[in-house]
């Protein structure tokens, strides 16, 4: 009797529960219909402006993109970035256009290289910032030419900043090699022996397969030398 008596009174339970389900939408279906219908107007424009405004777009950045990596690979870095004039605008303006998808984000990267390539480091510096990636090859080698930016601007203060940057991000023996001793010689440049001493020697311990290690000592013994004078 017990177990029927609960049986009985969860059946109650549940009829109630619906019961108030169906006043609430009876109650409010005015509401629910409008945000039924909001939200399907939402999901219609997501969808309307991925397949009809984004991907074209992409694919136009992408086809844009081509004609300049061809110039670029020839060392052609004025053509490259600027536009040939005719079929080709250049990674400056398509870097403009085109920002957003992952075609106009390579332009940054392209433009930032041929800024520097032609001798103007400033704007190099603006189109590499612009540039987002967090990959371990691409990525942390722009950070290491940003650096190479400040040197050429006399700032090598900030320099060693984006050099040591560059070194941990990439985290590996092919890159972060490159950027440590590249840290390590700005650091004797400012007379910063201590901080050059001790990039050098990450080198050695760290990365001690790599071609920058091979010769690592010399740099570890000047520096030493020059600390104690």
């Amino acid at each position: 009797m017990a177990n029927k008596k609960k049986e009985k009174e969860k059946e109650l339970e549940v009829e109630e529960i619906l019961s108030r389900s169906e006043q609430f939408i009876e109650k409010n279906k005015k509401n629910l219909l409008y945000g039924i219908v909001a939200v399907a107007a939402i999901v219609g424009i997501i969808l309307a402006y991925h397949y009809g405004y984004a991907i074209p777009r992409s694919e136009r950045a992408t086809q844009a993109i081509f004609k300049g990596e061809q110039y670029f690979e020839r060392d052609s870095f004025a053509l490259a970035l600027n536009g040939n004039g005719l079929d080709y605008e250049g990674f400056e303006w398509i870097a403009d256009q085109y920002g957003r998808t992952k075609a106009g984000n390579l332009a940054n990267a392209y433009a930032g290289i041929c800024y520097y390539k032609l001798g103007d480091p400033q704007a190099a510096i603006k189109r590499l910032k612009a540039y987002s990636g967090n990959d371990t090859q691409i990525a942390p080698t722009l950070v290491g030419l940003i650096g190479d930016c400040y040197v050429s601007t006399g700032d090598t203060k900030e320099a060693i900043g984006y050099f040591e940057k560059a070194a941990a991000q990439a985290g590996n023996e092919i890159i972060s090699p490159i950027y440590l001793k590249k840290a390590g010689i700005a650091y004797e440049s400012l007379n910063q022996y201590k901080e050059a001493i001790k990039a050098y020697t990450v080198i050695k311990e760290k990365y001690n397969r790599s071609s920058e290690a091979m010769d690592i000592d010399k740099y570890i013994s000047r520096a030493e030398i020059l600390s104690k004078k």
